[in-house]
């Protein structure tokens, strides 16, 4: 077997793995929140609950961009645009978070500055990169987080902002490379950013594809993350 087919194989089992991970830390997450529900209340609202659930939140969005890479790489993964309100959106991003950002006492506020209060977009796809983003965000920002979503030109631009140390001036100078390698003093490997980059780019209207940009300042202060839809 030539090193093209071994490697295509070793990608299928790599998958295949990870498609099992994920079925197990749902099984497991499940089961917790059964055992959750059988406790006292005083006992099921303490900081170390909250840390448990944003850390199965970041597994389970780990494996979700593991799966979805290689569905890109193999050309299966779906693409289902729709038109949906945008308030509803980022209020379900926000709520999924909710227990976390209480946790970690982060406040939050969302603007709608949009000319049309609809977006077309995969969903489930854009949720996937919203919630990686957030989940970042919660674990660097300092009090508060803020997303913003307004037209630029004909694009629709979603922008999340803490007031965190924000992103490293290296991370941002090579942001055409988000594939930048282990970063030894954070673990961050640029993967979530590679994902978000070509889940926005599968979404294109007249020659246009989505992108996405990260940088510092914003009403924050901190780190923002913007993702532009065509």
């Amino acid at each position: 077997m030539n090193a093209k087919g071994e490697g295509l194989e070793f990608s299928t089992v790599i998958a295949s793995t990870v498609h099992d991970m994920k079925n197990s830390l749902a099984m497991l997450m499940q089961a917790h929140g059964q055992w959750l529900a059988r406790l006292p209340a005083a006992q099921g609202q303490g900081a170390e609950q909250a840390v448990i659930e944003h850390e199965f939140a970041h597994l389970n969005g780990m494996l979700v961009q593991l799966l979805g890479l290689y569905k890109l790489n193999v050309n299966q993964l779906p693409m289902c645009p729709g038109y949906h309100e945008l308030d509803d959106f980022v209020e379900a991003q926000l709520a999924a978070h909710q227990q976390a950002l209480d946790s970690r006492g982060i406040t939050t506020r969302y603007q709608i500055d949009a000319f049309n209060p609809l977006g077309f977009f995969d969903r489930e796809l854009v949720s996937s990169v919203v919630s990686n983003v957030l989940t970042n965000a919660i674990r660097y920002a300092g009090h508060a987080l803020l997303i913003t979503v307004s037209d630029d030109g004909e694009q629709l631009a979603l922008s999340i902002n803490d007031d965190g140390p924000g992103y490293p001036q290296a991370m941002i100078d090579r942001q055409a490379d988000y594939v930048q390698g282990i970063n030894p003093h954070t673990g961050s490997t640029g993967l979530g950013l590679y994902f978000a980059s070509r889940i926005a780019a599968l979404h294109e209207r007249n020659g246009v594809r989505g992108r996405i940009e990260i940088g510092n300042g914003g009403a924050l202060g901190g780190g923002m993350f913007t993702l532009y839809l065509p």
